[in-house]
């Protein structure tokens, strides 16, 4: 049996390079499933078969619910590294934490600016018994660390391309 352990405190160590250095990669494919359409219909799966998801339109987008959708996987996403940055924190730190929790939402909107989309995001960190002054400094060193925090307030590399035939 596998006992699960936190990631290492050394994993907070600051980087030096001159380039990123790449830690790992998380693969998915989306498929379209019975509408032809990824967001509605489709199907996520992970390269490892880890993860299995089936996509549906949320009710509140006229949709029948009933699945995942993006939004709720980037939120879980979000929340599971904002939690294990806090953790790591803490414990480099000597704060023990019980029960610590991430709410996370995340919100696919009209953008005003050019009439399409855009998303938005909110964490609320939960640090039952500890001051509140040492809770709110843990959080605010976790959003310096967290790189979904740090894609949030500067953006993100990222490639769109056609895949080769």
């Amino acid at each position: 049996m596998t006992t699960l352990k936190p990631l290492p405190l050394g994993t907070l160590d600051k980087f030096v390079g001159d380039e990123a250095e790449a830690l790992y990669t998380g693969r998915v494919l989306v498929t379209g499933g019975e509408a032809a359409h990824g967001r509605a219909s489709g199907v996520v799966c992970s390269d490892d078969g880890a993860l299995r998801a089936d996509l549906r339109l949320p009710e509140h987008l006229g949709g029948p619910g009933g699945g995942s959708n993006p939004e709720q996987l980037f939120a879980a996403s979000y929340a599971a590294c904002f939690h294990g940055v806090m953790s790591l924190l803490a414990a480099r730190h000597g704060i023990e934490l019980h029960d610590a929790r991430v709410e996370a939402a995340v919100t696919f909107a009209r953008d005003p600016v050019d009439g399409l989309f855009l998303l938005s995001a909110e964490l609320r960190a939960h640090l039952p018994g500890v001051d509140r002054t040492v809770a709110a400094e843990l959080v605010r060193h976790a959003e310096r660390y967290c790189p979904y925090a740090k894609m949030f307030r500067q953006g993100i590399a990222h490639v769109v391309a056609l895949a080769p035939e």
